[in-house]
């Protein structure tokens, strides 16, 4: 690790206080020189680090940038030596980890980006993703799932995902399916879930969990086409929360989940945290219109619903749409 990253591990750990040049150098074992040269590149990569005479660097309490050693301490014990892969501005997280899954193919990753120039939702929807306002996460996972079982994954990371906002912000968000988040009627977060197979056995060697969060809205908001629809976790309000946070307790509530998947006790918080039960939705199938209401979720996470002539159905994937408001 270079001193500019273990200097900013030491700021982020000790955020606000201030620590002087001196203790600095001293911990690292490098000259005041080296000190001063990695603040200043932080400085230059837009890391807000206070300087006061005679005291020494702090890292301001507002400065919310994303990093490794920011993320990295708040993680489980068996997840802290797993790789980052961290960018300023990528076309999707999603695309990134499928050329490092093809790379590095042993090993499970983590791939976050300030922006996304091409965020990729379902269905091959754009997701809106400026920088400095989302959290745009892709974890690389090398699963020891049947096909069958792998299916659960974004109905997991979904739970995960409100479990995490939950703990860090005490909000209660809700669930749209299959993989929509969801609060105050306005989604805020999606999830893509995209398998790597190996043709040869027909197994799936890597799992893309794609997640994109609008953490805060954007300055200039949201452009024209989303106004109606997208939110934010958090509006105008003043808060020491970070995306580091949240993306640490993200990754953490997904594993505690992924650890025993198999269990399938996580669909329980699926369905009491999914709003669609009892609403009248409309699907597609081919070129066919439905009518229907969800009344259950299933051991794979599909959606079961009654037709309008009473028959029930279950839909594994695919789009709803139910009118709004949804409450």
């Amino acid at each position: 690790m270079s001193t500019k990253n273990k200097l900013l591990a030491i700021l982020e750990q000790q955020k606000g206080q201030t620590i002087s040049g001196q203790d600095l150098a001293r911990c690292l074992d490098v000259s005041r020189t080296s000190i001063w040269k990695a603040i200043s590149t932080l400085r230059k990569e837009g890391y807000d680090i206070e300087a006061t005479t005679n005291k020494g660097y702090s890292l301001s309490t507002e400065s919310d940038l994303l990093s490794s050693e920011a993320i990295r301490p708040l993680l489980m014990q068996e997840l802290k030596r797993q790789p980052f892969y961290l960018f300023k501005a990528i076309e999707s997280t999603n695309q990134e980890a499928k050329k490092i899954a093809i790379e590095h193919s042993s090993e499970a990753a983590i791939v976050l980006s300030e922006e996304q120039l091409k965020g990729k939702g379902r269905l091959g929807r754009f997701f809106y993703s400026p920088p400095k306002t989302g959290i745009y996460m892709s974890l690389i996972l090398k699963p020891n799932l049947t096909t069958t079982d792998a299916t659960l994954i974004t109905t997991a990371a979904a739970v995960a995902v409100c479990l995490a906002i939950e703990k860090i912000t005490e909000k209660k968000p809700s669930i749209k399916w299959v993989n929509d988040i969801y609060l105050n009627d306005y989604k805020i977060a999606g999830i893509l879930t995209e398998a790597v197979t190996n043709f040869e056995n027909r197994t799936i060697d890597t799992i893309i969990l794609g997640i994109g969060l609008n953490f805060k809205t954007p300055v200039a908001g949201f452009p024209p086409e989303l106004e109606s629809i997208a939110g934010s976790l958090l509006n105008e309000e003043d808060t020491k929360i970070t995306r580091n946070e949240l993306i640490a307790e993200i990754i953490n509530q997904f594993y505690q989940i992924y650890q025993e998947i198999g269990k399938r006790d996580f669909l329980d918080d699926y369905k009491k945290r999914c709003f669609v039960f009892g609403k009248t939705i409309h699907f597609k199938q081919g070129k066919q219109d439905f009518k229907a209401i969800p009344i259950d979720i299933d051991q794979q996470g599909g959606l079961i619903v009654k037709l309008e002539d009473g028959q029930l159905q279950t839909l594994s994937y695919g789009e709803i749409t139910i009118q709004r408001p949804f409450n």
